[in-house]
């Protein structure tokens, strides 16, 4: 089977398809990567092919921070990089309309790779779910709007769709949690599915390990705490806070500027900026995590059993968060002006109950084998899919 992965090109996104593609070229499959000219280098350590998005007009249209302006972009670039290759099947991420419409338009089919939690509408329960930023029913009903907008960018608003009023898991959306973090009773829709982290990430560079580590002897024997910043959505920055928090205290802080901007240390934190496609080496330096509550750092900090401090923003940190939370793995940054940072990072290093629970959890995730399990249902979807070659988009000529 050919396989074309067209994921967004940023790690959190790129790193659980890649993890997926690797398994399935295991298996013996083609599997080829379409991705935005910088990420090459990560795809080509991943031991997969890459497809420049650049080269099928797809400039920016695999980028987090573009993704809700360029679904007609990404829309073409994936039709013409899966015609190159002919394309038996997509695998693609959240966000990605265009993607998922590209498969409909080639009667091929499409896969998701999702976030930690499910972000839309339940199949049923979940009732007394709190909002936690927004209602569950608006963001389904705001994401079905924008597909259903770059659907009329791309002319395809004649033509039906072929998963109905619910387009956005394509023929299968894959969950990179477990079960025990969606809501109490909630039932996940039927091409939902739960299959574990998807871990993959890039080696530290030569000597980039050691640089971390040398600066880290130099700084004193106090506790450090990863810090994972992601998009703020409009809320307030960090950076105020954690200034405070790590300026004479009892921690010390490696701090990964993320998709954040305009990082802002004062020059006597102790703190070291820092900005890596990989995480997992700053993940075992520390002693805890804190983050805005993406996927990305809390399934890292899981995985090696680290207590999480999470101070959400928008998108999926608020639900994520909650879960989490939940679990009695996390505690929330309330955010409020008297809001001591660096004591709530002192309660959440004692309570053993809340390292002991992440490192269950930890153990939960790790067990899950999310690669095989991903495979598994890419295997089963296309063949449930599959569909004559006389009939195929490739064999015969249509209007687009």
């Amino acid at each position: 089977m050919n396989i074309l992965l067209c994921p967004l090109s940023d790690g959190g996104y790129l790193y659980p398809a890649l993890a997926a593609g690797r398994e399935l070229r295991g298996r013996g499959h083609d599997v080829g990567v379409l991705a935005r000219s910088s990420a090459g280098p990560l795809v080509a350590e991943a031991g997969l092919p890459c497809a420049t998005a650049e080269d099928f007009g797809g400039h920016r249209a695999f980028s987090a921070t573009w993704w809700g302006r360029t679904g007609a972009a990404q829309y073409r670039a994936v039709l013409r990089a899966a015609r190159a290759v002919r394309a038996d099947a997509l695998v693609t991420s959240v966000l990605c309309n265009g993607a998922l419409l590209a498969a409909e338009t080639l009667d091929i089919p499409v896969v998701v790779v999702g976030l930690s939690v499910h972000l839309w509408d339940y199949r049923s329960g979940g009732d007394g779910e709190p909002s936690l930023g927004r209602t569950r029913e608006s963001r389904t009903r705001d994401s079905r709007e924008l597909h259903a907008a770059v659907r009329e960018e791309t002319g395809l608003s004649g033509r039906s769709s072929r998963w109905g009023d619910d387009p956005l898991p394509g023929d299968a959306l894959l969950l990179r949690g477990t079960p025990e973090l969606e809501y109490p009773g909630a039932e996940l829709p039927d091409r939902v599915h739960h299959v574990g982290p998807l871990s993959w990430e890039p080696a530290p560079g030569p000597g980039e390990r050691e640089a971390v580590e040398e600066h880290l002897a130099r700084t004193g024997d106090r506790p450090v705490v990863y810090v994972h910043l992601g998009r703020f959505f409009g809320g307030r920055t960090l950076w105020p806070r954690l200034n405070e928090a790590f300026t004479g205290g009892p921690f010390r802080a490696v701090v990964e500027q993320g998709r954040s901007t305009d990082p802002a240390p004062a020059p006597d934190a102790d703190i070291l900026l820092v900005r890596k496609p990989w995480m997992g080496p700053l993940v075992d330096a520390a002693d805890l995590v804190l983050a805005n509550g993406t996927s990305a750092p809390v399934l890292s900090a899981l995985l090696r059993g680290r207590p999480l401090v999470l101070s959400p923003n928008g998108s999926e940190q608020p639900l994520l968060t909650g879960a989490c939370v939940r679990a009695g793995v996390a505690v929330r940054d309330p955010k409020t002006p008297s809001a001591d940072l660096s004591a709530l990072l002192e309660a959440a290093a004692r309570d053993e109950g809340l390292r002991t629970r992440a490192r269950a959890l930890g153990d939960r995730l790790a067990a899950a084998d999310g690669a095989a399990r991903a495979a598994d249902i890419v295997e089963r979807v296309a063949q449930a899919s599959a569909i004559p070659k006389e009939n195929h988009e490739y064999a015969i000529s249509r209007p687009r």
